[in-house]
């Protein structure tokens, strides 16, 4: 018989890896102090649970919608409201997470730049809005921990010189060599703050209005904490960290990625776990591939990872009509291990990232993708470089425009590549999200991109709920059929248990135009085929070539095709998929 662990040795043995996490962050202060200090702010020092050790919180029927909370609006109402309401009647049993985008008051960003991470955004409605999400969907709020608003009361009281705030930001001399730093933006690095006195620079690594916490100071990781337990209060379940690889800094390094990034990560999936061992951790680190699986650690950081390298290269796949890239790159993620998983997208509110394709992409293959998005209206946002030029960092884009053509041009294939690049997502290894613009096809938004004056808003358009349902209801329309298409292919992956998240997943070849690869159930009792025709040509494909075992009957089920000669061959349309299964 199993012992229950008392209550009393589960906190004492918390604070202890608490202690020991801040030990590596804070040498030289007094850790065990700080570490109660956390536990209190997060409870523990009430209530103590203990998470299972490699435990998978997910599985096929798992799938979120991403969104901004006034993607949707309606006449006399809160959009937090008009969301729920078009969430519950479009999607109920279908999708059952949402990652409902920054809703509390900010500056600039579209949320990124938060000014009080304790309010609702009035504008979108207020906290009982959210936890009645929250009793619907297991909801993802965005903790945006590495910077907060130029607003806000903390950097306010800092050029104020008052607490708290006044040692919550990172400054350095502008004298110092910073040549090495990585950024994701061409703004300066540095911002000056005077107070007639003297002059301080603060670190803005987003730009002037995202100011950057300074973690060399407990009491920012103190504050951070207390921001976690409300959410945790306030029925989030999943943490999206965005911007994690930045919030340490050292000069005379990238200031990315450092080891106390890692350990800050560590600490905090202590504390989040063991107030709710059902909540879950997603790392935001929009880095090259290699970089990214780090964050997984050894099962102890993050539990999902954005799976960022997968929107280019599918769209780079899709848009050449050759998988080679794809394939390898494929071959070359490790499987991820029990509790953890892989988030996979192909479509989010920022941009299409380039810099997750380096190392994967050639410059030439980056240079004709980048050209044919931008013949098809896409727009590009740009990175500085330590040697003072710039360089492409994300193509921005509506993904249904990303998808009207090839690098030849546009053709009449639309519809059938989009849905090809969601029906690949929806049969990786991993959790799938939906951006809610694909679900219903939103096209390039250029007078939201011109009205607000950057790039990224041509991807964030805002419907009237009325307008949208017209439109989903319309047969005629492209919406309404990308819509049923998309809600027909979800429901068939909830029901395969092949399509777990932690399901195995091996690579097929078959060519390059091609993409295949296989999954089989945990139990290894069902095995689903998935063949992939990602050109704009049939494509015929041997089943001998596959190895579909004699003995057992196998059917395809998206067009519900039975397969019985293991002789035959069969043809794929341009940019269909089949997903041969010997149980259903």
């Amino acid at each position: 018989m199993t012992q229950t662990q008392p209550e009393t040795s589960i906190q004492e043995a918390v604070q202890q890896k608490v202690t020991d996490h801040l030990a590596v962050i804070y040498p030289g202060h007094d850790c065990p102090a700080i570490a109660r200090q956390l536990l209190k702010l997060m409870r523990l020092d009430e209530d103590c649970q203990s998470p299972l050790a490699h435990k998978n919180l997910w599985d096929q029927t798992d799938m979120m919608v991403i969104t901004y909370a006034n993607t949707i609006l309606k006449e006399n109402q809160h959009p937090l409201e008009t969301l729920h309401h078009f969430l519950k009647t479009h999607f109920t049993m279908l999708i059952n997470s949402v990652h409902i985008l920054p809703f509390f008051p900010y500056s600039s960003d579209d949320g990124f730049s938060v000014i009080d991470y304790k309010k609702v955004n009035p504008e979108l409605g207020d906290w009982s809005d959210i936890l009645r999400i929250s009793t619907d969907f297991h909801l993802m709020a965005d903790l945006v921990i590495n910077h907060c608003s130029a607003q806000h009361q903390w950097f306010v009281n800092f050029q104020e010189g008052k607490s708290p705030g006044r040692d919550y930001f990172f400054t350095v001399d502008p004298n110092e060599d910073l040549s090495g730093i990585v950024r994701p933006r061409t703004t300066p690095l540095l911002r000056s703050i005077s107070n007639g006195e003297e002059t301080k620079y603060v670190w803005c690594t987003f730009g002037p209005d995202q100011v950057d916490l300074d973690f060399r100071n407990p009491r920012v990781l103190m504050e951070i904490v207390d921001i976690i337990r409300l959410y945790l209060d306030m029925g989030v379940r999943i943490f999206r960290m965005d911007a994690v690889a930045f919030v340490w800094k050292r000069i005379g390094s990238s200031c990315i990625n450092l080891d106390e990034t890692h350990e800050i990560v560590r600490l905090l999936r202590t504390l989040i776990e063991h107030a709710d061992p059902n909540a879950v951790i997603i790392t935001e680190t929009n880095i090259p591939n290699r970089e990214n699986l780090t964050y997984f650690g050894n099962a102890n950081e993050a539990h999902c990872i954005y799976n960022f390298s997968l929107p280019p290269l599918l769209v780079h796949t899709l848009v050449s009509g050759n998988c080679r890239h794809l394939k390898s790159w494929l071959m070359s993620m490790p499987p991820a291990q029990n509790g953890t998983t892989y988030f996979n997208f192909i479509a989010s509110h920022d941009g299409i990232g380039l810099r997750p394709a380096e190392g994967l992409l050639s410059e030439e293959e980056q240079e004709a993708l980048i050209q044919t998005m931008e013949n098809f209206g896409g727009k590009i946002s740009w990175r500085a470089l330590d040697d003072g030029n710039k360089k492409p960092y994300e193509i921005n884009i509506a993904l249904f425009d990303a998808l009207k053509g090839t690098t030849a041009g546009e053709d009449q294939w639309q519809i059938e590549r989009f849905i090809c690049a969601h029906v690949i997502m929806l049969a990786l290894e991993g959790i799938p999200a939906f951006y809610l613009h694909s679900l219903v096809g939103t096209t390039n938004d250029y007078q939201r991109m011109h009205e607000h004056g950057h790039n990224r808003a041509i991807n964030r358009r805002q419907w009237q709920e009325a307008e949208l349902n017209r439109k989903i209801a319309d047969r005629k329309s492209h919406h309404h059929q990308v819509f049923y298409q998309l809600r027909n292919l979800i429901q068939i992956r909830r029901e395969q248990p092949a399509f777990h998240p932690n399901a195995t997943q091996f690579t097929l070849h078959l060519g390059d135009q091609i993409f295949a690869f296989w999954r089989q159930s945990m139990d290894r009792r069902q095995s689903i085929f998935c063949l992939n025709n990602i050109s704009d040509e049939p494509q015929v494909v041997l089943l001998s070539s596959i190895n579909l075992i004699g003995t057992e009957h196998w059917k395809d089920l998206i067009s519900n095709e039975f397969f019985d000669d293991m002789s035959a061959s069969v043809t794929l349309e341009p940019y269909q998929t089949l997903w041969i299964t010997n149980r259903w």
